[in-house]
């Protein structure tokens, strides 16, 4: 199934994805049909099957009428993984510790699907990092690479938009990567069983049409089990937590000459199976 959240009356709420006899999709909206505020709580409390089978199938509103929000507005952490494709790490010349190199978000620093990703007025070297999300399902500390998969709800998708040059002021990264409205996170959540073999996920990122990124995720240096594993060593996951898997090469600092992204531009991300992420560029306004 493909869970989202999205605002519907000015009120934040979530639900999925409905395909009526014709062909048409909608939007079920679960949140209102339950006492659960968002789909981070529907998950931990393991009822997102009881809740598709206790809406039902009737669309509330059309998908093409949905008002995206990040498809987790509210996990308590957000870790991303860096340099976890070879090429990556060769364009960049970083990364081979033989480690995950992790990085935080914060959620206020994220937007859903159709919304705006800002340029910062600081700055004109903003960057994409196209990247498969992974949203956490049950809680585990210390996971064992054979259960990585029962903690997993499903798989969404994510931009990274990375602000390079405060990114690069200092050896840490949180600057550059929590700008406001630079972290593009939708449309939605695609379940296990939709998605089929986890290591045939395809990755296309394309600027203004044009490809930019194209991998798939057999070539992460870090596999999703082995991400799990390590992250929960050092912290316990929760339910609704977002790990960002890394991005392939091909981002804009790495060519030449550089390509960044500025006001006017259509950033998307498309994972196979689980659909495109789409995000018009603007310029944030001076003040």
């Amino acid at each position: 199934m493909r869970w989202l959240s999205f605002s519907r009356d000015g009120k934040a709420t979530f639900g999925f994805v409905s395909t009526a006899d014709d062909g048409t999709e909608g939007v079920v909206d679960a949140g209102a049909r339950s006492d659960f505020t968002s789909l981070r709580e529907a998950i931990a409390a393991d009822a997102l099957t009881q809740l598709a089978a206790s809406c039902g199938e009737q669309a509330d509103m059309a998908l093409a009428d949905v008002e995206y929000l990040p498809t987790i507005t509210d996990p308590a952490k957000i870790m991303c993984v860096g340099l976890n494709y070879k090429a990556h790490q060769e364009e960049t010349g970083r990364g081979g510790e033989g480690y995950p190199t992790i990085f935080v978000r914060f959620a206020d620093a994220q937007m859903g699907h159709k919304a705006p990703m800002v340029r910062p007025m600081e700055s004109t070297s903003l960057d994409f990092e196209g990247e498969i999300a992974l949203i956490i399902g049950k809680a585990g500390r210390r996971i064992k690479p054979a259960d990585a998969l029962s903690h997993v709800a499903g798989f969404s998708i994510y931009n990274d938009g990375s602000v390079r040059d405060y990114q690069r002021q200092t050896s840490q990264f949180t600057p550059g990567k929590n700008f406001a409205n630079t972290g593009g996170f939708g449309p939605w959540m695609m379940t296990l069983d939709e998605i089929g073999d986890l290591d045939a996920m395809e990755i296309t990122t394309r600027l203004n049409g044009e490809v930019m990124q194209n991998a798939t995720s057999d070539l992460l240096v870090h596999g999703f089990a082995e991400i799990l594993e390590y992250c929960s060593t050092f912290v316990e996951l929760k339910p609704g937590d977002v790990i960002v898997t890394g991005t392939p090469g091909g981002v804009g600092a790495a060519r030449t000459p550089p390509v960044f992204m500025d006001a006017g531009d259509l950033i998307e991300v498309e994972v196979k199976p689980i659909g495109t992420l789409s995000n018009p560029v603007i310029a944030e306004a001076a003040t």
